[in-house]
């Protein structure tokens, strides 16, 4: 016989054998037992929790010759003949490619015959969300008044898409999500019966991945074991799932946790180049901050903690969190899930949370307006905080005045594109507006677009955390001797301006064989510096424009005659009569 799949070898053949929904079986145990049962049934739920096997057992259990307190006998020849699916009056539907109202028609058509050999003509009928509105409007009134020994079961994952009219004509059931405890328990009675040797971390990583459905759990198990050749160690149960290893997971959090941007990025290129899901990892760091945050509280709630996560590594570096920490944390990865979700980009986006949550200081970003007057309420003044701030803003108006004055200087052939520009010592935006002034002065569309071919070979020149960084910025203006570089982001942008400008420098001139400044500026100013620069270029225009039509107009007519007759060689004298 050919092999079978665990989840159709170990599907549940009596009310006992379902696993996860104890009051459903119950009812429907002692509904059977006491011929109370009713004409039609609604099972909704999670996919792979039970729905279909129920109706099975049911369906067995109500044509049952010797059923025992409501449960089939399976060993009766009713209960043989639907265990190998050729009972007649059990008929199976897929509602899915049966959906039509023909096909729905013919059922209200076969209904009224009695059954041939048991006695109940069951209908199971799965995914029935997915019929049409013209196939509910024809089940109705069968549904509701059917004929004599006739029952319908409906199953379905989606039962909001079901009309009203259809759900009053059901008892409905609502199977939940089976527990990971409840999972584990039916993997390792499988896994003790086939004498299989197994890892009890493999078993947690399975049931943690299969989100509370026992099916998915057994593919996932039989994939695992396929995989490992009849044996399922760690290592087997984290490449079938995309689970990431401890120590990767380790050495992420811990550059998070010491504000190591770089080492972050590293350990995060490390993880996707293995072959993880990005969802996957996002999902890990939840899962991490939110045992973190159970350690870090003084109370009961530690002992929820998932001991398949927190590993003694992640518990030693606990105390470089604190909860407002964690909570900005799973604030930020829960809207980068909704991004990857309808994005292609999920490494820029993953980079992007990386560099966010591994910013220190966050604790003062996340503080909400409440909070934060509260505080200042209660905090006494600091006067050494206000004189320090008071030069700070002393320095930085004296440094908007400088770049004020130079950016009203006309650009002067005299300074070398090669002269660096003088940076302030304060933490800030850092422009050289006059290179950018210069660069703007000889643009041309053909520099730009030469630019633009030399970038993807000066990416693959920088480092891999540098690559990163300028992976969201791009050239916007080139000349000869010089290449204006947009960032989308500030901070990035300042990054990049302090660590390896100098170096961007060089390999640019390498890449072009000749001198060139690279500029940088935030994207968010480059409109603006372009609007200055166009507005100095006409202003000056005017004004020698209104300076060459003055000298025309000084100039005597007298003069003007003579130089018509005489030529511009001649020497003409004007004397007054």
């Amino acid at each position: 016989m050919a092999y079978q799949a665990l989840y159709r070898v170990w599907r549940p053949q009596t009310f006992s054998d379902v696993i996860g929904q104890g009051v459903i079986t119950q009812t429907l145990r002692n509904a059977v037992a006491s011929n109370m049962t009713s004409h039609a049934y609604l099972f909704s739920g999670p996919r792979g929790t039970g729905k279909t096997s129920c109706a099975k057992i049911l369906a067995k259990a109500v044509n049952c010759l010797n059923p025992h307190d409501g449960e089939p006998c399976n060993e009766c020849e009713i209960c043989k003949a639907a265990n190998e699916n050729r009972l007649n009056d059990v008929i199976e539907i897929d509602a899915a490619s049966n959906n039509g109202v023909e096909e729905i028609r013919d059922i209200r058509d076969k209904v009224k015959y009695a059954p041939t050999e048991a006695k109940y003509k069951v209908y199971i009928i799965d995914e029935v969300h997915m019929l049409s509105q013209g196939a509910f409007n024809a089940l109705l009134k069968t549904l509701e008044e059917p004929p004599e020994n006739v029952m319908f079961i409906l199953a379905t994952t989606e039962p909001q898409k079901i009309p009203a009219t259809i759900i009053s004509r059901t008892q409905s059931f609502t199977f939940r999500r089976i527990s990971r405890q409840d999972i584990l328990d039916r993997m390792v009675y499988i896994l003790n019966d086939k004498n299989i040797k197994y890892d009890e971390e493999a078993l947690n990583i399975i049931a943690a991945s299969a989100e509370g459905g026992m099916r998915d759990a057994l593919s996932i198990l039989d994939q695992a074991l396929s995989y490992g050749d009849d044996e399922l160690t760690l290592k087997n149960a984290q490449e079938v799932t995309g689970a990431l290893s401890n120590e990767q997971i380790v050495s992420y959090m811990t550059a998070i946790a010491e504000n190591r941007p770089a080492d972050a990025l590293t350990s995060l290129y490390q993880i996707l180049a293995s072959g993880r899901s990005a969802m996957r990892f996002t999902e890990m760091i939840i899962r991490v901050c939110r045992n973190l945050i159970l350690y870090n509280s003084n109370s009961d709630l530690s002992q929820q903690m998932d001991k398949s996560v927190m590993t003694d590594e992640l518990l030693a570096i606990a105390d470089k969190f604190d909860n407002t920490r964690l909570f900005y944390i799973v604030d930020q990865v829960s809207a980068t899930q909704k991004n990857l979700k309808n994005s292609n980009q999920t490494d820029v986006y993953m980079e992007i949370l990386t560099v966010k949550i591994s910013e220190p200081k966050v604790e003062q970003q996340v503080l909400s307006p409440s909070t934060s007057s509260q505080e200042e309420v209660e905090t006494p003044v600091d006067n050494r905080k206000v004189e320090q701030l008071g030069d700070e803003i002393a320095s930085l108006k004296q440094e908007i005045k400088q770049l004020s004055n130079q950016s009203q200087t006309p650009a002067s052939n005299s300074q070398n594109y090669n002269s660096k520009p003088k940076r302030s010592s304060k933490k800030g935006t850092h422009l050289n507006k006059t290179a950018i002034y210069q660069v703007l002065e000889n643009a041309t569309k053909n520099d730009l677009n030469t630019a633009k071919d030399i970038w993807p070979d000066l990416m693959s020149m920088l480092s891999i955390t540098q690559r990163s960084i300028m992976s969201i910025s791009e050239p916007v203006a080139a000349s000869n001797e010089g290449i204006v570089v947009a960032f989308d982001y500030e901070m990035w942008f300042e990054t990049a301006q302090d660590g390896f400008l100098d170096e961007l420098t060089n390999n640019v001139g390498k890449l072009l064989k000749k001198d060139c400044q690279v500029v940088l500026v935030p994207k968010a100013q480059w409109p603006e510096i372009r609007k200055e620069y166009i507005a100095n270029n006409i202003d000056s225009n005017k004004s020698n424009n209104v300076e060459s039509k003055s000298e025309q107009k000084k100039t005597d007519p007298t003069v003007d005659e003579a130089l018509k007759l005489f030529g511009d060689d001649g020497v003409v004298e004007v004397k007054d009569d």
